[in-house]
């Protein structure tokens, strides 16, 4: 039920319009490398919008209160990149670092320092100005990067927190972290077969 007095449709038009614009422009970039023939840091992008009922549930846990929503409520807007190997992450974050059209508020690196539950990615929020008929607005977005591996094991793990409402059993909790060592060790063992495929070809 809607508790919060919101023309929700409104509210989030801006929302979708940063998540439209962010993603043309993300697949933008990995077009111009595919089109000078150059390996692309990112392999795909996708956004999504929380839902109503997430944002309510979070205000809820987080104690946001309504009129601080936009602003205390980081992720309302999501843009995820999805990448090959670990080091296409961080070649990523430079290049957003070097947009002029965002401004990046903060940055967590999930990947070298992850969650106790295994959980890699890396996370940084930005401020994007979406332009308005009579206004310019500036709306906050998350942006996760991670590995294709990273991706499969946080997607599956979601799934089955969302399934399963309750904590973990202590085993399960267990078999995930080791799943997500998995992965990772699986992200490891691909980079450095890129990195002698890499030096193999420069010899030749």
């Amino acid at each position: 039920m809607n508790t919060l007095n919101k023309n929700w449709n409104e509210f989030f038009f801006p929302y979708n319009q940063a998540s439209d614009e962010l993603k043309v422009k993300l697949k933008g970039i990995r077009k111009e490398y595919q089109q000078k023939n150059k390996h692309s840091p990112i392999e795909f992008v996708t956004g999504r919008i929380k839902s109503v009922s997430s944002i309510q549930e979070k205000m809820k846990r987080r104690y946001i209160d309504e009129d601080r929503l936009e602003q205390d409520m980081e992720d309302i807007c999501g843009i995820r990149i999805m990448t090959e190997f670990i080091d296409d992450i961080y070649d990523v974050v430079k290049l957003l670092r070097q947009r002029n059209d965002i401004n990046i508020i903060s940055e967590r690196d999930y990947v070298n320092n992850e969650k106790s539950s295994g959980y890699r990615s890396y996370h940084i929020v930005l401020e994007y100005p979406v332009q308005l008929i009579k206004e310019e607005k500036i709306i906050n977005v998350e942006i996760q990067i991670r590995t294709l591996a990273m991706n499969f094991w946080a997607t599956l793990e979601h799934s089955l927190s969302y399934k399963h409402s309750d904590e973990f059993p202590p085993e399960i909790h267990e078999k995930l972290q080791k799943s997500a060592e998995q992965a990772y060790d699986l992200d490891i063992s691909m980079s450095e077969i890129q990195k002698e495929l890499n030096n193999h070809d420069n010899l030749e």
